[in-house]
């Protein structure tokens, strides 16, 4: 398993001008992230393993938005049966970090990456550091030029004629949000 010592190693390596932040406390969601480190909820991103007709992709967006899988079928031009959240063991296997504490990149297996255009339009953010006490900080112009991902909308739209206002549409299963 990878950890924030292995994410340290590739920063450097690679000269990219990051840093880890480690914590005092786990952080098991966005809020907690975003208190602990005194940023704003959007600041904090999550990146996520989809299985795209069972090829692994990372998809990377604001920690609280719900991921469009319909957006992800389309792009990829592929039914929406075909797109899958991995399992947090599968991910753990394809880029060696556990969920939760996933970084954006340094994975054991390079991976097409596609970032959510919410998450260009923050110039500073935050995501998993490889460790559960860890937490990387970055500019979002470095992320999309180490990942060299692509920029696309893949969240969810909210409705506040479905949903009653609060976002929350009480028919569909709430994703987690993982850090």
């Amino acid at each position: 398993m990878l950890t924030s010592k292995t994410l340290q190693q590739f920063i450097t390596k690679h000269n990219i001008q990051a840093k880890i932040l480690h914590l005092k406390e786990h952080t098991r969601t966005v809020s907690d992230a975003a208190r602990v480190l005194g940023v704003e909820d959007q600041q904090i991103i999550k990146s996520l393993v989809f299985l795209v007709a069972d090829e692994p992709i990372l998809v990377i967006a604001n920690g609280n938005a719900k991921i469009d899988s319909r957006k992800l079928a389309k792009r990829f031009e592929v039914g929406r049966k075909k797109v899958k959240l991995a399992s947090a063991e599968r991910a753990l296997e394809i880029t060696g970090y556990v969920v939760g504490a996933m970084p954006p990149f340094g994975h054991k297996t390079h991976l097409s990456t596609h970032i959510d255009s919410g998450v260009t339009a923050l110039p500073v953010i935050y995501g998993g550091g490889g460790d559960i006490y860890a937490m990387l900080e970055l500019r979002s112009k470095v992320l999309l030029q180490v990942t060299e991902a692509e920029i696309l909308s893949v969240v969810k739209e909210v409705s506040t004629s479905v949903t009653g206002g609060d976002g929350v549409n009480p028919t569909e299963p709430e994703e987690k949000p993982d850090v």
